[in-house]
C-alpha cells in the first residue's frame, strides 16, 4: 500500500525539496556549488590519504593551513571583470569568482612537514600520517583506610 510522505522518515526531505539547493548556492559553481571539493579519504596503514575535486582550479589558488589540529583547505578564483575580449564584447559570460573551504581534524600532533600534497589534473592528493596521541598515565587510586 502506498503511504503519504508523511508516514515515512522521509517527511521534512519532501517539506524541505528546493531548500537545499538554494541554501547551496555558490558564487563560483552556482546551484552546482555542493559539488565542488567531493573528497575520497582512504586508510593506508600507517597514514591517511585524501583525494580532493578542485576541477578548473590553478595550483597558485589552492592553499592548505594547519592550525590548532585542523587542516583546512581552500580555493579562490577570479575571473577579469574587463567586458571586452581580444574580438570584442562578451554575450554571455558564465564563468565567476569565488572560493570555497573544507576544515579536517587531523589531530594535535601533525605539523606542516608531516603533511604531503600534490595537485594534478583537478585532483588535490594529501598523505597524512597516524601519529599516535600520547598516553595519559591510568590514574591509580590509594585506598583510604577508617
Amino acid at each position: 500500500m502506498l503511504l503519504p510522505s508523511i508516514f515515512n522518515d522521509r517527511v521534512f526531505d519532501d517539506f524541505m525539496d528546493g531548500f537545499d539547493d538554494m541554501m547551496s548556492y555558490s558564487p563560483l559553481y552556482g546551484k552546482h556549488g555542493r559539488n565542488l571539493m567531493k573528497t575520497d579519504v582512504r586508510d593506508v596503514n600507517d597514514h591517511y590519504e585524501l583525494d580532493i575535486d578542485l576541477p578548473g582550479f590553478k595550483k597558485d589558488e589552492i592553499h592548505a593551513e594547519l592550525e590548532n589540529g585542523y587542516l583546512t583547505i581552500s580555493a579562490q578564483k577570479g575571473v577579469d571583470k574587463d567586458e571586452k575580449d581580444k574580438e570584442g564584447h562578451y554575450i554571455r559570460r558564465e564563468r565567476s569568482f569565488g572560493q570555497c573551504a573544507r576544515t579536517f581534524y587531523v589531530g594535535d600532533n601533525i605539523t606542516e612537514q608531516d603533511v604531503k600534497a600534490k595537485y594534478e589534473n583537478g585532483i588535490l592528493q594529501l598523505s597524512i600520517p597516524k601519529k599516535d596521541t600520547p598516553k595519559v598515565e591510568a590514574k591509580k587510586m590509594i585506598a583510604i583506610e577508617g
